[in-house]
């Protein structure tokens, strides 16, 4: 059947018993192609009948079909136009794992981070509306992402518009981690209509059976059933905010699925339509694990077992480290926000489960409920990637920083991320931080310095900022010198070149003195741990000795650790010759992050064929 399928459309010339092969052969393709490239595999096997379904309603190149996350959009990207590049998928320039308006005009709207979809929806509703066009516009939204704040906010404006859209509520009881919370709870009262409608179904059957009187006793209860029913089905909560409530139906089933999906085109106003899947379905070590297959590297079909091992990262240093630490302080706690085992925080949150809180994909309140902690005399440690720092900017500022509070956020997935691209990229953290008063700014260039700083940041009592990348410590020969409060380290004292870096990005510094020694040239590297405040002191001094510098940082080129050198030159007056190397102004695409760093020219080769074409150092 996938041989049958190469352009938007196909799909609608299958009768029900080839989609249900089709799907089985998508799903292997699926398996087939993840393990060789990795990828969010749970959460597309789960919903596969679902987009085959969606788009033998629907028609995507007319209707506007968003994916919240946009995760679970590889059969979508089968179905329309994109099955042979699939075999690209997150790698460098192939495709992206997310939806991308640049491949196709199926994907309707660029996604990647969470609870966005039914906002844009609603833009693209209300254009039509205005514009008197005629199409329909659907949404695709897991039942994790329902936990985020901007899910709820749009919700409750659709629902008071009575604007025609449909909103396809995915509900496998995953996002990242195990849903927590008063909304998952909703929906396991909502699961279990399932059960009351098939009993319900069932009980009509036998009363409409007795002569005579059967079908006058049905419209009878009818009647109260329907008060009585707005205190037993959950789904009227849906109804209460304005939206029609349609299932929960089987997200497996093909021909349910496309007969309500059909009915609910027919209907006017906002309809939710609860479907029912099971994350990783059609691969038993992801039905079994689906927190290790949401998101997973390469790995070996007939065993699930991951291709490449490590020991250790630097979400676990920093995680093991935290249970050591909260062993001695009992006023230290742990807060995320629906990514408890990416942060490494698993270990944690089974140590000391009363001081572990995952708030659910909810950055805002996270670091506000952190600020209430602090303030009430506790230690709060909020783990969250870099790129979803983004979303909580506010409350860094006006909740954290504003009352100079002693949280630490851990920056985790700083830099870039590699596969995953422009939504996921963590190179913007520094320059968005480093402007807002009282947080302090650290960088460890290892675990030694992770662990060191943690412990740091924890005797503070200030706002701290801990940043760190994805994925294993690059190791050098320099041991870590004790880490004091707002000072760099002097790795090498050289009299030609001054190497300013800080973080992971110390390495290249490191190898790249190496080159230039066979050179005859002596460098100063100076691992700057922290960003904010800058030590002026020593770079200034050093500056002045070698006259010429360069930067190099994991980050944005504009408001990172470049701007603060730049500002420090102009305000100090000096006669510096300097080179800058950093992301440029730009979103960095997906790719596996060494020939993304080739790329833009920040791997050590690079740097050094930069610095020896243009002569830097005559």
């Amino acid at each position: 059947m996938l041989e049958k399928i190469n352009k938007t459309n196909d799909i609608k010339k299958l009768n029900i018993q080839e989609k249900e092969v089709l799907a089985t052969e998508i799903r292997k393709y699926i398996i087939d192609v993840v393990s060789k490239n990795g990828g969010h595999l749970a959460s597309n096997l789960g919903s596969v009948e679902l987009t085959i379904a969606l788009e033998s309603v629907f028609n995507p190149n007319k209707d506007k079909i968003i994916w919240d996350v946009g995760h679970q959009c590889y059969t979508h990207k089968i179905l329309n136009g994109r099955k042979e590049s699939f075999k690209t998928i997150r790698k460098f320039n192939g495709i992206s794992g997310f939806p991308k308006t640049s491949e196709s005009k199926t994907d309707t709207f660029n996604t990647g981070h969470s609870s966005t979809s039914i906002s844009a929806a609603m833009g693209f509703a209300k254009a039509r509306d205005l514009k008197h066009k005629n199409y329909d516009v659907v949404v695709v939204i897991g039942d994790g992402a329902l936990t985020g704040g901007m899910a709820m906010e749009a919700l409750n404006h659709v629902g008071s518009t009575n604007t025609k859209m449909i909103v396809i509520l995915n509900d496998n009881e995953m996002s990242i981690s195990k849903n927590i919370g008063g909304i998952n709870k909703l929906l396991t009262h909502l699961r279990a209509k399932k059960k009351y409608s098939q009993s319900n179904i069932i009980g009509k059957k036998v009363v409409s059976n007795i002569p005579f009187i059967g079908n006058p006793i049905i419209k009878g209860i009818q009647k109260i059933k329907s008060s009585i029913k707005q205190l037993i089905v959950p789904g009227m909560y849906f109804e209460e905010i304005g939206f029609r409530y349609l299932g929960p139906v089987d997200g497996h089933d093909i021909l349910t699925m496309e007969e309500l999906f059909s009915k609910a085109k027919e209907l006017s106003g906002p309809t939710i339509i609860h479907v029912l899947t099971k994350k990783g379905k059609g691969y038993k070590y992801a039905e079994e694990n689906p927190m290790k297959f949401h998101g997973v590297g390469p790995f070996n079909i007939s065993s699930g077992e991951l291709l490449t091992k490590s020991n250790l990262s630097y979400s676990k240093v920093f995680g093991n480290k935290l249970v050591q630490l909260a062993k001695k302080d009992k006023s230290i706690v742990a807060i995320t926000a629906a990514m408890k085992d990416g942060t490494g925080l698993t270990k944690f949150a089974e140590t000391y489960p009363n001081r572990f809180f995952d708030v659910g994909i909810a950055e805002q309140h996270a670091i506000t409920f952190a600020s209430g902690l602090a303030s009430a005399g506790m230690k709060p440690v909020v783990s969250i990637y870099s790129s979803f720092y983004q979303r909580c900017y506010d409350q860094v500022i006006h909740d954290v920083c504003l009352q100079n509070l002693g949280v630490v956020m851990c920056v985790d997935r700083a830099g870039l991320v590699g596969a995953d691209g422009d939504t996921h990229q963590g190179l913007y953290d520094m320059a968005f931080m480093r402007s807002v008063p009282n947080l302090i700014i650290m960088c460890p260039r290892n675990y030694k310095e992770l662990e060191d700083m943690l412990e740091l940041a924890l005797k503070l009592n200030k706002p701290v900022l801990l940043r760190y990348p994805r994925g294993e410590e690059i190791k050098d020969n320099y041991q870590v010198s004790k880490i004091n409060l707002c000072k760099a380290e002097l790795l090498e004292n050289g009299s030609d070149l001054t190497i300013i870096c800080i973080g992971k990005t110390c390495s290249t510094g490191i190898y790249l003195a190496e080159k230039l020694k066979d050179s005859n040239k002596s460098c100063t590297i100076i691992n700057c741990r922290f960003l904010k405040p800058l030590d002026s002191t020593l770079i200034v001094n050093s500056l002045n000795k070698t006259k010429k510098a360069i930067v190099i940082e994991d980050s944005t080129i504009i408001n990172g650790l470049s701007t603060s050198i730049k500002e420090l030159i102009i305000d100090n007056k000096l006669n510096v010759k300097l080179k800058c190397y950093a992301y440029p102004d730009k979103f960095i695409e997906h790719g596996d992050i060494k020939s993304l760093e080739k790329k833009y020219n920040l791997d050590v080769d690079s740097i050094y064929k930069d610095i020896i074409k243009n002569k830097f150092m005559d």
